[in-house]
């Protein structure tokens, strides 16, 4: 260990591990301890509470679970003796206190324990109620050479990172759950830039991959020298092992230059969370097929192209469910886009089905005019349909709302809203119409669909409609998308109310309306199936209000 005192090097393991299967996160540990080793690594480091998987929630607090993950950390730490240190997140107990842990494994016992400080209670965190608080406290030796890790949230405040260099610490080794939401990076790397240049040490960030429920882990490691210039760049979304090195120099621990991974833009990121979140989320539940209703508009393509992109399109089905309201066109654009994909292709119309659940309830319904009831029927026997079918194939049926309708609850609980899981759940409309442009003209080797255009421009520009009704358009009662999702941006992702949308120039009633949509769908996204998360205030855990809800803005 160490035999060069002038010479560290840490083995960075920026992996995907799985809620709740310790043996087979402990396995990926130990394949990464192996490299790390062979490597001539002195440490080898892994993400916060690696060995559980997270977020892990209220399973943690589970007294057999957290008994369960402490016990396969000290046989961990056996398989470990002979070779590097091994430091890995994992849940603790002390005195009765559960804590979130970092582990340092050496000579086949938990030499040190790091327990965090600051607990995240925001957005999708709910440490506060999960983990006791650890106290400051100093580093921890490997060989000749003391290291501080600050876990993940203590990383973002400047008393850990100082007691750390105050007590000792030769450079910071950050484990970290953070998962994606649009910008994030700058976010992390500003913070992380505060903490080299406070405390004059080298800062490594290292974060775990892949997607566990709404959350995407993007990963996106990286070393700072002293002063926030970049040492290291590992990629984002990809799992990885880096090996990097730092060298003591009369000033101080210096990473050596490694690689540095260029990082995509905001719209490829966004679409590669779409597509991660779905690839994980039926990796880690079991499924490996898929199907949806394919109606010739511009969500479900989008929809469609993401479980293409995620899965492969033999492991894809999709639907068309046409009514006497289906236009020609849309019968069209449905089969062109599952034509491009190269899906498997079902046409099912539903106007006999319709017809019977019509004529049951004629005598009900007597005397009383068609209104939202009958498209909702329409909606609900999809449904039922696209439900049946996925018993029968054993596919998950996929949801294909955007952000705008699942906003203001332009869907039919139990019809459209049917399915285990919509990938573009937190994708306003405006965006949806954008990410079709950019799938079409980009491919990447991390898509398994088909580079070129998959989905015609006609689906993209003509007016978006439900075809419940005959000349049936979605701005028959919504306002225009760009209109819609600027007065959203304010009220849900900016928490905004019908003032501050008078005031960036939008019409009062026609905000207050948006604002009375949005409370009154709240029962609707309470029972609404999970999908990926892109921003801050995404509908779940980033957002919780009460289904039941009077108030509303004042009037301006």
């Amino acid at each position: 260990m160490n035999k060069m005192a002038d010479r560290f090097r840490v083995t960075l393991a920026q992996l995907n591990p799985v809620v709740g299967d310790i043996d087979g996160n402990a396995a990926q540990a130990l394949s990464a301890w192996q490299q790390g080793r062979d490597a001539g690594a002195d440490l080898v480091a892994l993400p916060e509470m690696f060995l559980t998987g997270y977020n892990a929630q209220d399973l943690v607090q589970k007294p057999a679970f957290h008994q369960d993950a402490m016990t396969a950390a000290e046989t961990l730490a056996k398989s470990c003796a002979e070779g590097p240190a091994l430091a890995i997140g994992c849940p603790w107990v002390e005195a009765g206190k559960l804590y979130n842990a970092y582990l340092i494994l050496k000579e086949g016992r938990i030499a040190s324990k790091v327990l965090k400080h600051h607990l995240p209670n925001e957005t999708v965190f709910d440490e506060v109620r999960i983990f006791d608080a650890g106290p400051l406290a100093g580093p921890y030796a490997v060989g000749d050479v003391r290291i501080g890790s600050p876990i993940c949230e203590d990383g973002w405040h400047d008393d850990v990172a100082e007691t750390l260099e105050e007590t000792g610490a030769e450079f910071l080794l950050i484990p970290n759950g953070s998962p994606y939401y649009r910008d994030k990076m700058d976010v992390r790397l500003n913070h992380m830039v505060a903490r080299c240049v406070e405390t004059d040490l080298p800062v490594i960030y290292l974060n775990m991959v892949g997607g566990q429920d709404d959350q995407v882990f993007d990963g996106g490691s990286f070393a700072l020298n002293p002063g926030g210039a970049l040492a290291l760049q590992m990629p984002v979304f990809d799992a990885a092992i880096a090996h990097l090195d730092l060298e003591r120099t009369p000033d101080g621990w210096r990473a050596v230059e490694g690689d540095k991974a260029a990082l995509p833009d905001v719209w490829e990121q966004d679409y590669r969370v779409m597509v991660e979140s779905l690839r994980d989320y039926l990796r880690k539940s079991g499924f490996g097929k898929v199907l949806l209703g394919l109606s010739g508009g511009v969500d479900s393509a989008i929809v469609a192209a993401i479980a293409v992109d995620a899965i492969g399109a033999d492991n894809v089905r999709c639907v068309m469910l046409p009514s006497e309201y289906t236009s020609a066109e849309s019968l069209d654009d449905a089969e062109a886009v599952a034509k491009a994909l190269g899906v498997h292709y079902d046409y099912v119309p539903i106007a006999e089905g319709r017809a019977a659940i019509t004529n049951t309830l004629a005598p009900l319904f007597a005397g009383r005019d068609a209104d939202v009831t009958e498209e909702n029927i329409q909606s609900r026997l999809r449904g039922l349909l696209l439900m049946a079918m996925s018993n029968k194939f054993g596919e998950m049926l996929l949801t294909t709302g955007n952000k705008s309708e699942v906003a203001v609850g332009y869907a039919t609980i139990y019809g459209d809203m049917n399915g285990g899981y919509n990938p573009i759940k937190d994708l306003y409309k405006t965006r949806v119409f954008e990410t079709c442009r950019w799938r079409n003209a980009n491919h990447r080797e991390w898509m398994m669909g088909p580079a070129g255009e998959v989905i015609r421009p006609n689906v993209i520009d003509k007016p978006p409609s439900a075809e419940l009704r005959d000349d049936q358009k979605d701005s028959d009662s919504l306002p225009d998308y760009p209109i819609l999702d600027a007065i959203l941006e304010i009220l849900v992702d900016q928490d905004g109310s019908v003032a501050a949308c008078v005031a960036a120039g939008f019409n009062e009633d026609m905000a207050r309306r948006v604002e009375h949509l949005v409370f009154i769908s709240e029962y609707k996204r309470f029972q609404s199936a999970p999908g990926a998360r892109l921003t801050p205030r995404a509908f779940w855990l980033d957002r919780r209000f009460p289904i039941v809800n009077r108030w509303r803005s004042p009037k301006v």
